[in-house]
């Protein structure tokens, strides 16, 4: 059997990957899960760790978003499918960014947000292969891939 990687892009500030990998591993699908770096610090960070010292907040955060750019899009480029993620919760640039690289790139991308989002999300959702107002229909929509 085939297995897939998923990038999950979307905020790293709440524990949303944990339960779609965990719902996965309960379905027994063959995916192999990608995503940011889920700790805050570090991505915040990585800039100065491998360039060293900033001037400021300008250059730190520019630095960081360099190191952190090339990360996503070699991850987004070696995925099979894309599952962004938008909450109500935190502002979601990066899940938009990373759906729209994802559709640059012509990989497959579904889209979870709840129905109050849709208008903010309807451009980027007409994109988008699946619209899904769960994590669990996402998994739902890839567990027919393998059927």
């Amino acid at each position: 059997m085939m297995e897939l990687t998923v990038y999950l892009a979307g905020e790293i500030h709440s524990n949303w990957r944990e339960g779609i990998r965990k719902q996965a591993k309960e379905l027994k699908l063959p995916l192999h899960f990608t995503g940011p770096m889920e700790d805050h610090d570090r991505s915040d960070h990585i800039g100065e760790e491998i360039l060293g010292p900033q001037p400021n907040k300008v250059a730190k955060d520019e630095a960081a978003s360099s190191i952190n750019n090339l990360r996503t899009q070699l991850l987004i480029g070696k995925a099979d499918v894309v599952i962004a993620f938008f909450g109500k919760e935190y502002k979601q640039w990066n899940s938009a960014m990373d759906a729209a690289t994802a559709i640059t790139l012509q990989k497959p991308v579904i889209i979870i947000r709840e129905e109050s989002l849709h208008h903010a999300l309807k451009e980027l959702s007409n994109k988008a292969q699946v619209v899904a107002e769960t994590p669990e229909q996402a998994l739902k929509a890839l567990a027919y891939v393998f059927e």
